[in-house]
């Protein structure tokens, strides 16, 4: 079995790199669920994914050599976040590296939605040449609202005000209003002024259908609707009759609620068919400079992990970079239950095998605390069998 298995044409530098570091990786091009992963993942140590592949307790209580999960892209949902850190299983993600593709997409379907653009093509395709400035409009002067100013919606303000548009945010964290952006105090107030609504939001309970059949009704007469963020963020059998209606005045959505696991499997969507619609599958971050970017990112936080220990930007367990390791000691690194005497215990340990600690880094977070100890070299036979041994031990390794 490989070492590292990677799933969904993750991009080609992440298996250079993989490889390089002394690492055997394996490929399936597309995602995996269920049964399927778990006897994909039998003696594999890493797994990269991306979107389509579902880690859940199950998996993960199957999958006992399983010592971390990259998921090269920004979110992380698909994963079970908590049981991954109860089975001491690391997961890394890349949540900066494809904002500007992001916003970009998010920009050329701005212009490309109020210049009604996809049906002047379409019409074309179609044998119809109808040559007409009703409903086409510039950017510049327009208000775009942004839900949402995180690294991917404060690019797309940017991008806008060098476009001429008008700058409006609401976020429920305070952010810093970049060039003329102006913040706005709530959702309703940002609908109602806005001829460009664009989402940046995760997928959290309070963002589940946040853009219902009311916001939407609250929406400017006319106004376009741009969704990147997630499927779930907007009520479709909302969205649809409010397009038909006219009121709003058309949409592009890159992410749906439900989505193919492959390219061979049938899609279907509710605004199929309507008219200034821009359907695309999930492609924001899909560029080449972007992918490659994640590749790099998630490979090296991968590397560093399985060749140090660090779990710098990990997102579910405690983050711990001891550096310094020097070849003449050996690294414990030790995920355990959250309770009294565990560092105790493994010191006891550590004496009783006659050695000294020479470095320690201990971070807790919930039910999960992780270590880091440099030691001298001793038998580690013995020393695996009684960390192993601890009631505490979720999991551990040694290095060197």
């Amino acid at each position: 079995m490989p070492d590292v298995l990677l799933l969904e044409k993750i991009h080609q530098d992440a298996e250079t790199a993989l490889v390089e570091a002394g690492l055997t990786v394996g490929r399936i091009d597309g995602g995996l669920s269920g049964p399927d992963l778990t006897d994909a993942l039998a003696g594999v140590r890493v797994l990269g994914i991306r979107s389509k592949s579902a880690v859940t307790p199950d998996v993960l209580k199957a999958a006992s050599s399983l010592e971390a999960v990259g998921c090269f892209c920004i979110g992380t949902n698909q994963v079970d976040l908590n049981a991954a850190a109860a089975a001491g299983t690391v997961v890394f993600n890349s949540p900066f590296s494809n904002t500007r593709s992001v916003a970009e997409l998010t920009i050329a379907e701005i212009i490309a939605l109020q210049r009604r653009l996809l049906d002047r093509s379409m019409g074309l395709h179609a044998g119809h040449w109808s040559k007409s400035a009703t409903g086409a409009h510039e950017v510049r002067g327009r208000v775009l609202g942004i839900v949402g100013y995180g690294h991917i919606g404060s690019q797309v303000s940017v991008l806008a005000e060098a476009l001429g548009m008008r700058v409006r945010y609401y976020d429920i964290l305070p952010r810093m209003a970049l060039g003329n952006a102006h913040p706005c105090d709530s959702l309703q107030s940002l609908l109602a002024s806005a001829d460009v609504v664009s989402l940046h939001v995760p997928a959290t309970p309070a963002t589940h259908h946040m853009i219902d059949a009311a916001a939407i009704a609250s929406m400017k007469a006319g106004a376009v609707l741009i969704n990147n963020a997630r499927g779930t963020v907007v009520d479709l059998a909302a969205l649809r009759p409010a397009i038909e209606s006219g009121h709003i005045g058309g949409a592009a959505l890159d992410v749906f609620p439900e989505e193919p696991g492959t390219n061979d499997e049938a899609f279907d969507c509710p605004l199929a068919g309507c008219r200034n619609v821009i359907l695309t599958p999930h492609v924001g971050g899909s560029t080449e400079e972007a992918q490659a970017q994640i590749a790099a990112d998630v490979a090296t936080k991968l590397i560093r992990y399985l060749g140090t220990g660090t779990t710098s930007a990990a997102v579910n367990v405690p983050e711990v970079d001891l550096p310094g390791h020097r070849p003449e000691h050996v690294r414990i690194l030790h995920f355990h239950h959250n309770v009294p005497g565990v560092l105790s215990a493994l010191h006891a340990i550590i004496a009783d095998a006659g050695a000294n600690i020479h470095a320690e880094y201990l971070q807790s977070a919930g039910d999960v605390s992780y270590v880091i100890l440099d030691i001298d070299r001793v038998d580690v036979a013995s020393l695996s069998d009684r960390i192993a041994g601890m009631d505490e031990t979720i999991r551990f390794r040694l290095l060197g």
